[in-house]
């Protein structure tokens, strides 16, 4: 006959066993998913461009941001971290990200919304390169599961432009 110690080792050892394969199976299964989000970002008004006092290039903005992000949501998903960045290329660098709004969408309830904000973070250029600067708005998001890897997509956003002269 078996002790107690070596039957509650057979039953804990088989226990994990049966998790680790249901873990495995719940992370296999949003494979299966293809969301399809959508997204519109939209400038209201330019309220402040100025140049800083050290040189830098200043924008303030009120934005209209719509977006549909019910697709990225399955049985497996915790949350979503969503980001609005503001991309444009310089002299000195092929690519600038800005992040000008984020938030954390905890349910598929909450993933269709629209929101008027200006921008939550400071929209500063190092250097004098904003006038007249074409921009894209990019949606990103990266969904957080309740179980295996993360996973991270965008929405490009073309056709945005600033000002010429600083206001």
């Amino acid at each position: 006959m078996h002790s107690f110690g070596y039957r509650a080792n057979a039953l804990l050892t088989f226990a994990m066993t049966i998790l680790a394969l249901m873990c495995a199976m719940a992370s296999l299964s949003d494979n299966f998913n293809s969301p399809t989000p959508s997204a519109h970002v939209k400038v209201v008004n330019i309220n402040r461009f100025q140049k800083q006092p050290k040189g830098n290039d200043e924008v303030s903005m009120q934005l209209n941001i719509s977006a549909d992000l019910q697709s990225l949501f399955t049985w497996n998903t915790k949350q979503v971290f969503v980001y609005v960045a503001a991309e444009y290329e310089t002299p000195k660098n092929s690519l600038n990200q800005i992040s000008l709004w984020d938030g954390i969408i905890p349910s598929k309830e909450h993933a269709k919304f629209w929101i008027h904000t200006s921008n939550k973070y400071r929209f500063i250029d190092q250097g004098s390169n904003l006038r007249g600067k074409e921009f894209n708005m990019t949606l990103h998001w990266h969904v957080m599961p309740k179980t295996g890897k993360m996973s991270a997509d965008k929405i490009v956003m073309s056709g945005y432009h600033l000002p010429d002269e600083y206001r």
